[in-house]
């Protein structure tokens, strides 16, 4: 899958709740409809990214499993 980002967030080897704060901070500084990937390791990551987008609109296009990590694709409301 080739989606094309803006932003790219490594949170390789951080667990809960940092994955989730640096996906935060970059939506921070991200304008409406782009795109960032966040990479990450931590096993629970998808709740928490799944409970934050439905929280504030912003929407997961995609979350890829690659051998231990998870790749997601979010873009900004």
């Amino acid at each position: 899958m080739n989606i094309e980002c803006h932003f790219e967030v490594d949170a390789s080897g951080l667990q809960c709740p940092l994955p989730l704060l640096r996906l935060k901070k970059a939506l921070v500084t991200m304008a409406s409809n782009e795109i960032v990937k966040v990479i990450t390791t931590d096993p629970a990551a998808h709740l928490d990214f799944g409970v934050y987008t439905n929280q504030t609109g912003h929407q997961i296009l995609a979350c890829i499993q690659e051998s231990d990590s998870r790749i997601f694709f979010i873009k900004k409301k």
